[in-house]
């Protein structure tokens, strides 16, 4: 199938303190006009405080659609002006592409850069004390409009109005929606996990997790 956008923006450094409990945070990222170089572990340049849950060649660039930040806006009006692309921690900006058409392991050619959708992004609770919105993250979460992470596949260029084209998936039916479906649901279906867990490209993390589950509930 054809799908393709441009990148609208890009935000990359940023490390900042997050209100409350002065925790270090990457999710300031700073817009980024300017050409960049991409490699392995994402953006050179850009920084992650905490290298447990954030960075690595598994989450070396997050995407997010611009087109969601109207519905975090409704949700959270008090927090309306500061919601905007770039805020919440991505580092590609883009319309078009979203939870709904972008699904695991789809390989994507980025400027000059191939990246593989390797997991989506988990909310944490570093988006709720960014904008002083308790329920945020779970929100996010809830209505899957989390985004989602790539791995690099060939290093390269990328830069504002560069096209994001398809150009390979591994799976018509699991979509970064559809994963949540599953994956927030009560009791999955066993056979739903294991084929999520079989679709190549999906982070070796996540795979383990849901045969883990899959075990369980079986």
């Amino acid at each position: 199938m054809k799908l393709n956008t441009q990148i609208t923006a890009l935000f990359a450094g940023g490390i900042g303190v997050l209100e409350q409990e002065g925790h270090r945070s990457g999710i300031f990222k700073r817009r980024i006009t300017g050409r960049v170089e991409v490699n392995a572990l994402g953006i050179v340049g850009d920084e992650h405080a905490d290298m447990r849950v954030h960075g690595g060649a598994e989450k070396a660039l997050h995407q997010y659609c611009a087109d969601n930040y109207a519905s975090l806006k409704t949700a959270f009006p008090s927090a309306a002006n500061d919601l905007v692309p770039g805020s919440i921690g991505e580092n590609i900006a883009a319309s078009t592409l979203c939870e709904k058409n972008v699904h695991i392991g789809d390989t994507f050619r980025i400027g000059t850069v191939l990246a593989q959708v390797s997991q989506p992004r988990s909310p944490c609770w570093k988006i709720n004390h960014r904008f002083g919105a308790p329920e945020m993250s779970t929100f996010v979460a809830n209505h899957h409009i989390t985004g989602w992470y790539y791995r690099v596949l060939e290093a390269g260029h990328i830069q504002e109005g560069d096209e994001i084209t398809l150009v390979d998936r591994q799976t018509e039916r699991f979509s970064i929606d559809e994963f949540w479906r599953v994956q927030l649901s009560h009791r999955p279906d066993v056979a739903d996990l294991k084929a999520i867990a079989e679709i190549p490209g999906l982070c070796p993390e996540w795979r383990q997790r849901l045969l883990g589950r899959a075990a369980r509930l079986a």
